[in-house]
């Protein structure tokens, strides 16, 4: 074991590295991540799959300076390799050794700007399709299924992404009683899985929304001939008809918490009386401004999980609670399926977008398949209705 003694390794329990500073000047950068790690049992150049085998010393600096930041950065740039991430991550998580860096830079200039602004206001909404929905439709060809559904499959009976895939969006369908004659709004349709599984399958016909460009031009052209229309939108320009039911899967990342109870009223406005809403997203155990700095940076700009608690509060009075979901362990499933597609074809991608891109694209989707896996944050779906369904809702599993 690399932790020198239980004494260096108790110095680091309860303070942040940045309130080491003598710590830092007793030992070497190097010296004091291996006794840092060590309370995760990741060993620095170990023998593990899990452990973080170091190609460049500065790692050790980019990560004292930009915590999550400069781990991930350092990743992309080559200055650390691990075979296994997702197993180093599960530790990293578990062992909480974010909260024992302390506040770095990156982060706290997050959660200034979340407190002093609305970072997913309508002006600043397309950024997270300018970073990550809109990049080539081939990367997310080569990663997701077959319908680009991404979003946490549902693996009860599945032997295979595709099935999972389909599984799930027809549990929305059962879920929400669909009918041929139904209605859609789904809100941030995505590329289009439920809307051409809903039209296909059972019928429905689906007005979807989405602030990428990309998306609305993939629904176009897949489902061309099907009752879809697809809109490049913000929710909250949506101004149609009184639909059926309403529907969004992994959008509501995206919303922000000063923005739920305008999210949860334009679904209100655009909902029958006796209609349902089916929301599908992840959500944390606890409470936090801001995502990871890495990810808000390279993956999702302005993300921002909500807590159960936020979701039911900001519920009050616009809809009933019927029925909450958690299959949480199912987005580990989901997030190493994608990850063995993507690797299957690495070397097609690396030759189209470079090494630094797929090292970044493996790094986002193993260190989100620990999280998960770790039950640091779940995913599940919400059931909803205007005024609550006399006589109970039938739960659908």
């Amino acid at each position: 074991m690399a932790l020198s003694t239980l004494e260096s390794a108790h110095e680091f329990r309860g303070t942040s590295l940045w309130q080491r500073t003598g710590l830092a000047n007793r030992y070497s950068a190097r010296r004091a991540f291996t006794d840092f790690f060590a309370l995760a049992g990741i060993m620095v150049d170990g023998p593990n799959p899990w452990d973080m085998c170091v190609n460049d010393e500065r790692v050790f600096n980019r990560l004292l300076a930009g915590g999550s930041l400069g781990l991930g950065e350092a990743y992309m740039d080559g200055d650390w390799d691990c075979p296994a991430l997702d197993q180093f991550f599960d530790r990293v998580i578990s062992a909480h050794l974010s909260d024992k860096i302390g506040l770095t830079l990156p982060m706290a200039t997050l959660m200034l700007a979340a407190r002093l602004k609305n970072r997913q206001s309508v002006a600043r909404a397309s950024q997270v399709a300018d970073t990550h929905y809109n990049l080539p439709t081939d990367i997310h060809e080569a990663t997701y299924d077959r319908r680009l559904t991404a979003s946490c499959a549902y693996w009860k009976d599945a032997a295979n992404l595709d099935q999972a895939q389909e599984n799930k969006l027809d549990l929305i369908c059962r879920k929400i009683g669909l009918q041929p004659h139904h209605t859609i709004w789904d809100i941030g349709c995505g590329w289009g899985s439920f809307v051409g599984f809903a039209a296909e399958k059972y019928g429905a016909h689906s007005t979807g929304v989405t602030v990428s460009s990309e998306q609305v031009a993939y629904i176009k052209k897949r489902y061309a001939g099907l009752p879809i229309t697809p809109l490049l939108m913000d929710y909250r320009k949506f101004d149609g008809p009184k639909v059926d039911r309403v529907v969004s899967v992994g959008m509501f990342e995206h919303v922000g918490a000063k923005n739920y109870r305008t999210y949860f009223e334009a679904a209100r406005r655009a909902l029958k009386d006796d209609g349902l809403f089916l929301l599908h997203t992840i959500w944390e155990n606890e409470r936090h401004p801001v995502i990871d700095a890495w990810q808000d940076k390279y993956i999702f700009p302005n993300g921002d999980l909500p807590s159960m608690g936020e979701i039911t509060s900001a519920v009050e009075g616009l809809f009933v609670v019927e029925d909450v979901h958690n299959f949480g362990a199912y987005y580990d499933n989901t997030l190493m399926a994608w990850n063995a597609n993507f690797q299957r074809r690495r070397d097609e991608m690396e030759q189209r977008h470079g090494n630094r891109f797929c090292r970044m694209w493996e790094y986002y989707l193993l260190q989100n398949a620990a999280a998960f896996r770790c039950r640091h944050i779940s995913v599940g779906q919400f059931v909803l209705s205007p005024n609550g369904l006399r006589g109970g809702y039938e739960s659908v599993r």
